[in-house]
């Protein structure tokens, strides 16, 4: 049996995957650097983004109504990192950081040229949770460099490396250790 305590913790203890969410409006673009975010729908796929109201990608998604969800790998650290430390009102991020704009294919948004793919979001929805709004982003177009496709033209995962956060650090996912689907046939054989 374990013995079990209360915990106070600021986030949660298990790994959030990192993004760069870039908008523009107004003729004004930015990019923030964001951990709040996931997955809430396959079909349509719907992804969700949590961000403070007081930020300046906030007002771009608002007035807008679109965004994109760029994920960076490992060799991005730095630049991810900065892209969260300071406003899009008072710097250029891309120019700032050594980041490359590229024409979106369904939204005006820019996509960042340095990560691997991006999510070109139309935004369905937002609510108000507190300390972040959650914004509901429909995906409209996935791009990827081909650098980081198989022979299929899927994601290689593998080569993707993409970034985690968890207690304030940030992480790559390691190895592989299971298979969806096939990893609970060996428990129940075993049971069986």
């Amino acid at each position: 049996m374990s013995d079990r305590v209360k915990v106070s913790m600021s986030a949660p203890p298990f790994p959030c995957p990192v993004v760069l969410v870039s908008a523009c409006a107004d003729g004004k673009e930015s990019i923030i650097t964001l951990a709040w975010a996931g997955m809430v729908s396959s079909e349509p796929m719907t992804i969700e983004v949590g961000i403070r109201k007081s930020r300046f990608t906030y007002e771009l998604i608002m007035k807008s109504g679109e965004f994109a969800v760029n994920v960076p790998n490992a060799g991005l650290i730095e630049a991810v990192d900065a892209c969260g430390t300071v406003s899009g009102r008072d710097v250029d991020k891309f120019e700032k950081f050594g980041l490359t704009r590229l024409q979106a294919t369904s939204i005006k948004a820019p996509v960042i040229a340095e990560c691997p793919v991006a999510l070109e979001c139309k935004l369905k929805g937002t609510f108000n949770l507190g300390s972040h709004n959650i914004f509901l982003g429909e995906v409209v177009a996935i791009t990827a460099d081909k650098e980081f496709l198989d022979e299929n033209g899927h994601l290689h995962i593998d080569k993707l490396d993409p970034l985690a956060y968890i207690g304030g650090k940030y992480r790559t996912l390691g190895a592989r250790v299971g298979i969806y689907g096939q990893e609970g046939k060996k428990l129940t054989a075993r049971k069986g």
